[in-house]
């Protein structure tokens, strides 16, 4: 979507559109899948907008609470919104975000998702922000699993290990894709469902910096401090 200074023309021009398809109707149609919403909001959309319910912290899209909370405010259906969030999706009002990048009853899921979750805290079932620090064990090797559900996060913002020969392994349990990497160093394979990305490097003492590689999520916040003894 737009960047937050083109925030007001495009959605009080998707709010024209979507209030005619509204008021045209569309029949009885299945009710959209909140949950995968929720699970491709996080894994496409995340790495651009914030959306506190998601816990995304994106940097580059419009904070969407913010951006729908005067139609929220002003008693805007959530119906109304979903059709905003829709259209956008199809053809968005900018050059930064591509369209479709979900399609079909996913995009449904997606945009149903969004006008539901706005203005929501989180619903509880994510790790909160990452805490404590990782340790190497005597093999000198470091677990710095990613958040388990989907979050663009690592469970753990920092990590210890002695100079030397130095493994880092992150399990994903969720199905969003992510690895781990070095900065200036190697890169994990790209990994979901349980699997684990791993990363073998030769560190002298000093600061190393983690981070997921995937496309946007370092800069949504999946990084942290690797401290080397």
């Amino acid at each position: 979507m737009p960047l937050a200074s083109t925030r007001a023309p495009w959605i009080a021009a998707a709010f024209a559109i979507a209030t005619m398809l509204v008021a045209a109707g569309c029949g009885s149609e299945p009710e959209p899948d909140l949950a995968r919403g929720k699970e491709l909001f996080t894994q496409r959309c995340g790495a651009c907008h914030i959306l506190e319910n998601a816990g995304t912290k994106g940097v580059q899209g419009p904070n969407l609470d913010l951006a729908f909370a005067a139609a929220v405010r002003d008693g805007l259906g959530r119906s109304t919104i979903e059709g905003v969030v829709r259209k956008q999706i199809q053809l968005p009002m900018g050059p930064e975000m591509p369209a479709d990048l979900v399609t079909g009853e996913d995009a449904d899921a997606v945009a149903a998702y969004v006008a539901d979750a706005i203005g929501k805290e989180g619903s509880g079932d994510s790790g909160g922000e990452p805490s404590g620090t990782a340790k190497a064990d005597g093999q000198n090797t470091v677990q710095i699993p990613a958040d388990a559900n989907g979050q663009l996060a690592y469970q753990f913002k920092n990590a210890e290990a002695n100079a030397g020969k130095v493994t880092l392994e992150s399990q994903n349990d969720s199905s969003v894709p992510h690895n781990i990497a070095l900065k200036d160093g190697p890169e994990g394979e790209v990994v979901q469902g349980g699997k684990t990305s791993t990363v073998t490097a030769n560190l002298k003492p000093g600061r190393q910096t983690f981070f997921c590689s995937v496309p946007g999520h370092e800069q949504a916040g999946m990084t942290g401090t690797l401290t080397v003894k």
